[in-house]
């Protein structure tokens, strides 16, 4: 890891505070890490792009949830400079056409609707009743973070990053290319890119290591940082990836 930059890739609506606890129980092993910002890009390319012109050098890039696949891509951009990648509570393939993609595009418009008629705070703490493992959802503490992460965000950021995950590409190539240890991490209770889902991204990558994290929905970072610390210490111990796709 001598040289090569911890990149914490935040998902749809997400800041540092996603990653906040997990950097807390790494300790030293984040020291220099990186939560890049998004901002109002409304492309997946352009997200991966954004971070790879900003951080020179070796990177360790860990992304959650839009962040997995933002990871993806700055993995299939530069080969030769994703060291390490880890992808928690995400997906790899492209929104799927016809009626079943309609639906998707129609519950997140539905939300973005509820964002510009009533604020993102609203919109948060309906979104968020199942982001978490539905033991948490009596948890003032953490559905108070997670809220108020939400909503330090706006309707504009939330539409951006709609377009961007509406129009997501298919990682499915940069998966089975990626020679080397991929860390896949996935809440138990996660509804929204189930176990099941990571166990499909496995079996496409030469080399995976899934770990399910108990007690956690999607919000697996800010539900169990600890556990997920604990898989993110192991990775970055691992060995880099090949230079080059295979």
């Amino acid at each position: 890891m001598t040289n090569t930059t911890l990149v914490l890739v935040p998902g749809l609506m997400c800041d540092a505070a996603v990653w906040s606890g997990v950097m807390a129980h790494l300790g030293s092993k984040a020291e220099g890490a990186v939560v890049p910002d998004h901002g109002l890009c409304d492309d997946i390319e352009g997200m991966a792009q954004q971070i790879l012109t900003t951080l020179p050098g070796p990177l360790a890039v860990a992304g959650h949830s839009m962040g997995g696949r933002v990871a993806l891509e700055m993995r299939r951009l530069a080969p030769d400079r994703v060291r390490h990648l880890a992808l928690m509570d995400t997906g790899y393939l492209a929104r799927p056409p016809g009626a079943e993609g309609d639906v998707e595009a129609t519950k997140r418009q539905t939300l973005l609707d509820l964002a510009l008629t009533q604020g993102v705070e609203t919109m948060a703490r309906t979104w968020a009743q199942g982001m978490v493992n539905p033991s948490r959802l009596t948890d003032s503490v953490l559905m108070d973070d997670i809220v108020a992460m939400f909503a330090r965000r706006t309707p504009q950021h939330f539409a951006a990053q709609i377009r961007a995950l509406l129009a997501r590409p298919d990682a499915t190539q940069t998966l089975r290319s990626t020679a080397g240890p991929v860390y896949l991490l996935c809440g138990a209770q996660d509804s929204w890119s189930p176990l099941a889902q990571h166990q499909a991204m496995a079996n496409l990558l030469p080399q995976a290591f899934l770990t399910s994290i108990e007690s956690a929905g999607h919000m697996a970072p800010m539900e169990q940082p600890a556990a997920v610390a604990q898989v993110l210490a192991d990775w970055l111990a691992s060995t880099p990836l090949a230079l080059e796709s295979v």
